[in-house]
């Protein structure tokens, strides 16, 4: 198995700060180093700007490990450079379209700004450039971070018209727009706005790690994501010394289906990557994708990691919801609804618990009462909703919204499983088709590969249980339009053709899945079943 750095913190940090002069000794020879290529023109002096130049491709890949290391490498060789304490201040927003930065990083970020002023740009554009990223600071302890981004926004555009030959200043504004967008608004209408801004860059630069970063990220959506796929495919080329870079291929190939490509570019990541939260994220990727091409025993691999690794150096929601949504997923994608029912609470078996990250163990909970109420135990899956109705609170509290609206679908789908057991068959099916149209209204967060389970999809299921196949075969093939060639969509929509009599329809779906699945040995009961009708038929 290829490990996961889980060295102290101390340790992670001391390796990183090892990496300065090399930033600087590789950017002499190199002068992209292996991030991509950027030109971000800066008044400091030569040498501070090739290096600078790699500090931004770093910055642009999310690149958290090395980014103060390079940053640090610019100011060996100007001590005056005003635009690397803006970089600074732009890093420690991490990652917005995920989460807003926390409040340590945002005092970091206030402080980073302060020294970008005190030190003063030399050139009007560079002190537009401070100006702006002070706007996303200004008042942070009392203005919503969304009230904030909403100005950034305002003063980025101020930014990329005042200076419309400006690369650096399309990309981040186009970044930007993503930031700000509802991501459940199906007409894309600010993502598409970006990319459109994106790909003029993407083609006069093909290999700018920030074009091509956040292409992937305007286009993270089933309905646009074959927009996403040159970029995809060029991303880990351009830029392989970056584990993020690595990884975010997967977003696109997740959306598209292409499990096989997922698989490989999260392999990568995970291999190069130096932080946990990285590590653990592809990991997710990794186990749907393996999960989608039958793949169970190398599947199982990775929840084994997750109950007995180390406790993961960092307290981060990715770390939180994979730990809770790998073991989920194996479980309800092979349908063993009492592994489901029975998973364990804490999956890293650590300290620092749930609190910061509710919905964490949302997804743990969700699962466990999805088993329980389709193993019949209706009492065990109402002791699981009223887990997620204390988590709903906490997420209230801690206002994500998102998440707040995710959960209840989840409290729904459970709901309607509890009906299901219940005999209360008309409740059940009106309590799914309620869940699965609002699922159908919203987006997969950027933290997921895909849904735990769709609820169109466990629509299906229910209407086959309730003898209904021609009604079940339309939810199946509702469900693969939004999540594309699931495991258990293909089987569903085969198995609900069959039993409806349209035999061409069977044939080819379970076609599809015996395709999908060909030549990786799954000895999955469907994957069994799909062989034996193609014999017959």
């Amino acid at each position: 198995m290829i490990t996961i750095h889980t060295a102290a913190t101390s340790v992670c940090a001391a390796l990183v700060l090892s990496a300065t002069p090399a930033f600087g000794q590789e950017h002499e020879e190199h002068p992209h180093a292996a991030l991509g290529t950027v030109n971000f023109p800066i008044s400091c002096t030569p040498e501070a700007q090739r290096r600078f130049n790699v500090a931004a491709a770093a910055l642009y890949s999310f690149y958290w490990e090395a980014i103060d290391a390079a940053l640090a490498a610019v100011l060996e060789a100007d001590p005056s450079c005003a635009m690397v304490y803006w970089a600074k201040a732009v890093a420690r927003l991490e990652n917005p379209l995920g989460a807003p930065p926390t409040p340590v990083l945002e005092k970091e970020g206030v402080a980073a700004v302060e020294k970008a002023k005190q030190l003063g740009g030399k050139t009007q554009r560079e002190r537009d450039y401070i100006a702006a990223v002070d706007v996303v600071y200004r008042d942070y302890a009392t203005v919503p971070f969304q009230t904030r981004a909403a100005a950034y926004e305002k003063a980025l555009e101020q930014l990329y018209r005042k200076y419309p030959q400006d690369s650096e200043a399309a990309v981040l504004y186009a970044y930007w727009l993503q930031v700000t967008a509802d991501r459940n608004d199906q007409t894309f209408a600010q993502q598409l706005k970006s990319g459109r801004i994106l790909e003029k860059v993407f083609a006069a630069q093909p290999e700018h790690p920030g074009a091509i970063h956040f292409l992937i990220h305007a286009y993270d959506f089933t309905a646009i994501a074959d927009r996403g796929l040159e970029a995809a495919r060029q991303y880990a080329l351009i830029a392989p010394d970056s584990p993020h870079a690595q990884h975010m291929p997967s977003h696109i190939f997740s959306r598209r289906g292409q499990w096989e490509e997922s698989i490989q570019s999260n392999i990568r990541s995970r291999a190069s990557s130096k932080q946990d939260r990285d590590a653990y994220h592809a990991l997710d990727y990794l186990a749907y994708a393996s999960l989608q091409l039958g793949r169970d025993a190398e599947a199982k691999r990775w929840v084994e990691f997750v109950y007995t690794a180390p406790k993961p150096n960092e307290e981060t929601r990715q770390i939180a919801y994979a730990c809770a949504s790998i073991p989920a997923r194996y479980a309800l994608e092979r349908g063993d609804w009492a592994e489901a029912a029975k998973l364990e609470l804490h999956p890293t078996r650590s300290n620092f618990g749930w609190t910061p990250f509710p919905e964490g163990e949302a997804v743990n909970a969700y699962a466990r009462g999805l088993g329980a109420a389709r193993s019949g135990d209706a009492e065990a899956a109402k002791k699981e909703i009223g887990r997620l109705t204390q988590l709903r609170k906490s997420m209230v509290a801690q206002k994500k919204d998102y998440w707040v609206d995710q959960t209840d679908i989840q409290i729904d789908a459970i709901s309607a499983w509890i009906a299901n057991a219940e005999k209360r068959h008309v409740d059940a099916m009106q309590l799914t088709r309620a869940a699965a149209d609002h699922e159908d209204g919203t987006e997969k967060h950027i933290m997921m590969p895909g849904r735990i389970i769709p609820v169109r999809e466990m629509l299906g299921e229910l209407l086959l249980a309730l003898d209904r196949p021609a009604d079940a075969l339309a939810a199946f093939e509702a469900s693969q339009r939004t999540d594309p060639k699931r495991f258990r969509s293909f089987f569903g929509a085969a198995y609900a053709a069959e039993l409806a009599g349209d035999r061409t329809k069977a044939r080819a779906f379970y076609a599809q899945l015996v395709q999908q699945v060909e030549g990786d040995g799954s000895d999955r009961v469907e994957v069994r079943k799909a062989k034996a009708f193609l014999r017959e038929h």
